[in-house]
This record gives C-alpha cells, sequence and structure tokens, in this order.
C-alpha cells in the first residue's frame, strides 16, 4: 500500500498520531499499548524526509524515534482543552449519576425504560452542569472522609 500526503498533511498525520498515542499510554506505566507506540515511531521515522525534522528525533541507544518538544509544545492546547472538558464532564455525569442512584436506588433504575431513566438522571446533571457552569469548583467541598 502506497498512501501520498502534502507537507501539511503529514504535519497534522504527525499531531493526530502523537494525540492519538497520548490518549491511550499518557496514563499508563507498566501496561503500555505496544502497537500504538510503535506505530507512532514508524510514522515519526518519516518526519525528516517529509522535511519535518523538528517534530521527531531519533534516539541511537533505543534505536526508536520520538516526539521533539517543539511538537508537544503544538499540541498541547488540545491536550489542554480535551483534559478541561472532560474533567468538567466527568465530574458533572458522576455526580449527578451519584444522586440518581441514591434517589432511586440501583434496582428501580435496572427497571426503568432507556427514555425514563434519561428523563428522571437529567435533573441530576443539570444541577451540577449548571453549578460548575456559573462557580466552577468554588462550591464544590468534601462533607466527611469515608474510613479505609
Amino acid at each position: 500500500m502506497k498512501i501520498e500526503f502534502t507537507k501539511d498533511q503529514f504535519k497534522n498525520l504527525i499531531k493526530l498520531i502523537y494525540l492519538g498515542n497520548w490518549m491511550i499510554n499518557a496514563f499508563r506505566t507498566e501496561d503500555i499499548v505496544k502497537e500504538f507506540e510503535d506505530l507512532e515511531g514508524y510514522i515519526y521515522s518519516f518526519a525528516k524526509e517529509a522535511g519535518l525534522d523538528k517534530y521527531a528525533i531519533y534516539d541511537k541507544e533505543s534505536k526508536k524515534y520520538y516526539p521533539t518538544s517543539a511538537l508537544e509544545e503544538e499540541v498541547d492546547q488540545y491536550i489542554d482543552e480535551y483534559k478541561d472538558e472532560t474533567f468538567w464532564e466527568e465530574l458533572i455525569y458522576r455526580l449527578g449519576g451519584r444522586d440518581f442512584v441514591e434517589k432511586y436506588g440501583v434496582e428501580a433504575i435496572k427497571k426503568m425504560t432507556w427514555e425514563e431513566r434519561i428523563k428522571k438522571e437529567h435533573p441530576f446533571i443539570e444541577k451540577y452542569a449548571d453549578e460548575f457552569e456559573k462557580n466552577g469548583i468554588a462550591n464544590l467541598v468534601i462533607k466527611n472522609k469515608r474510613s479505609t
């Protein structure tokens, strides 16, 4: 198979491959998904040929290609935006879901139709969405510590 890219397309592919592997492996320590890490390195191996060597560097000792700080700096805004959005989304849905379960109970929720569940859970989610939109985490407090 042969695929041809313009320089700009390949630059964007490099950024996408970095972001994709970051999403999959950034939080992992010992369970790195190697096939994505290897694919990232493979794509980086063409950077110099494409005139984009500022994005990838070859390490002779490990015999692998890695992203440069220039690449990381260019994609940082996307990572920051992603983390910010997922933080709020997760916080809202987890707190709303927790309150929904506290009010109705797991067994009652299992018996609800999908439409009923959405209708009943929505006010809990909206409550947190409105609160965090207005106040951020300013009013977020841990009421008590649970013993472990």
